[in-house]
């Protein structure tokens, strides 16, 4: 797969297109897959407009919602409208429910009479249930029919339909009778009628029946799909198998964060994460540039804490030596720390309501690595510079410095998460700007008291 993906960046780059779309149309969907989201949202487009038509289709069906609509905003509106009546009814209400209403609107009007029924019939049910899911698109047959008959009508709408492996029995009304499999259909006598083979012991879900009820019953019953009726038991529509895992996938997650009382938590995160990496230039600036400010102006004090200091450094140039080991271990323990809390918190292993025992734990983390790396470091800076009073200093100045660091890693977080603020972009500034001041304060507070006879 590495291969494969530096061969269509060397062809991309090369902007060599006819070489890119012969290696393209060799490849299955799946691969085509697994390298799309690799690529920039501009490759991305280029890729996918070297497919051919029918291949085209099926990458699309399987892309997250977010990058079908990346997709669709760099094509021509005839493509879109083209693009949104190829799809399966469930697939293309699955996307409209994410567009604008305005644009869903618009883009319904533009199907055929047929599809928008269809679109219109799904879109009628209310969110999470079977009937916005299922696809009007399976194989219907009477009774009435023989083997033979049945199977020319199969060959007839194969192309047109979602699965053709289970046929549906139904009277002139729409009525479910009964459920035939493709293999017993074919593997039955060519003058047999269907309502003598087919299985009248029906497992069905109503149209309001909950979609994680349906996913569950596909699975438990290992069932390639499920027979979707109205109040009237006339056959509506199906659930197919691959619905129902992608289904059983999003409920599952939502279970988790609902059961760590975290769905708000990481609706909005999810939000945010979006706005931050596919939002506009502008967007972006608004939430990273005023911490970004914030560090500056941290530097600049950091730099009024060494000016300060300015005599000791030059009476004893060695503790210069040590300035950029205080500042780098403090930041990247501060990082660590940051980097734990908020996964911690998004996976639900971190309890808001005990927040200061978390606090206290992670606390007593920094200052046990702070005294080990201090022991070495003022070791290694006595033997070095051979001013024990300056190894000392270096290693208080650690200790102390990474335990503040870790504390702050957790604390900061946790207070723009209470101010409902945006911690991805606002933790690491924050607590570099005070552990940098603060670090070197003590840092130097510490050698003017134990090199106070040197300076």
């Amino acid at each position: 797969m590495e291969k494969l993906k530096q061969t269509i960046w060397t062809h991309l780059e090369n902007k060599d297109m006819e070489s890119l779309k012969k290696l393209l149309s060799n490849l299955e969907v799946i691969e085509i897959l697994n390298v799309m989201w690799e690529l920039s949202a501009q490759e991305q487009v280029i890729v996918y407009r070297l497919l051919s038509k029918d291949k085209a289709l099926l990458v699309f069906e399987q892309l997250d919602v977010h990058l079908q609509q990346e997709l669709l905003s760099s094509f021509t509106q005839e493509r879109v409208i083209e693009l949104i009546s190829e799809l399966a009814p469930d697939d293309r209400v699955r996307l409209l429910d994410e567009l604008p209403a305005k644009v869903t609107k618009k883009l319904v009007t533009s199907l055929s009479v047929e599809e928008r029924k269809e679109t219109a019939l799904l879109m009628g049910y209310e969110e999470e249930t079977a009937g916005r899911i299922m696809t009007t698109e399976y194989v219907r047959l009477k009774g009435s029919y023989t083997a033979k008959e049945a199977l020319e009508k199969v060959r007839e709408n194969a192309g047109e339909k979602e699965t053709i492996y289970t046929i549906y029995i139904t009277d002139d009304s729409r009525k479910l009778q009964g459920v035939l499999s493709l293999r017993e259909l074919v593997m039955a006598p060519p003058e047999e009628k269907l309502e003598n083979i087919m299985h009248k012991k029906i497992i069905s879900v109503s149209t309001g029946t909950d979609q994680e009820e349906v996913a569950r019953t596909l699975q438990e019953l290992d069932l390639l799909a499920l027979p979707v009726v109205d109040k009237e038991k006339r056959l509506v529509g199906i659930i197919t198998i691959d619905d129902a895992m992608d289904i059983i996938e999003e409920e599952t997650t939502e279970d988790i964060f609902d059961k760590a009382g975290l769905a708000d938590l990481n609706n909005r995160e999810s939000n945010r994460s979006e706005r931050l990496v596919n939002g506009s230039v502008y967007q972006i600036w608004r939430v990273r540039l005023p911490f970004l400010v914030i560090t500056m102006i941290g530097g600049l004090l950091a730099g009024a804490v060494i000016e300060v200091f300015e005599e000791a450094l030059n009476a004893v140039a060695a503790v210069a030596i040590f300035i950029p080991v205080i500042m780098d271990m403090g930041g990247n323990a501060g990082t660590q720390s940051s980097t734990i809390f908020a996964r911690g918190l998004i996976l639900g292993h971190i309890n808001t309501k005990k927040f200061f025992r978390h606090l206290g734990k992670e606390t007593l983390v920094g200052l046990s690595m702070g005294i080990l790396v201090g022991i070495a470091t003022a070791t290694i800076a006595t033997i070095w510079q051979g001013i024990p009073e300056l190894g000392i200093a270096v290693g208080l100045a650690l200790a102390i410095t990474m335990t503040l660091a870790t504390t702050l890693g957790f604390f900061i977080p946790f207070i723009l998460f209470k101010l409902g603020v945006d911690q991805a972009a606002g933790a690491d500034p924050i607590i570099t700007t005070i552990k940098d001041i603060s670090g070197l304060l003590i840092y130097f507070i510490l050698a003017s008291y134990f090199l106070g006879n040197l300076l």
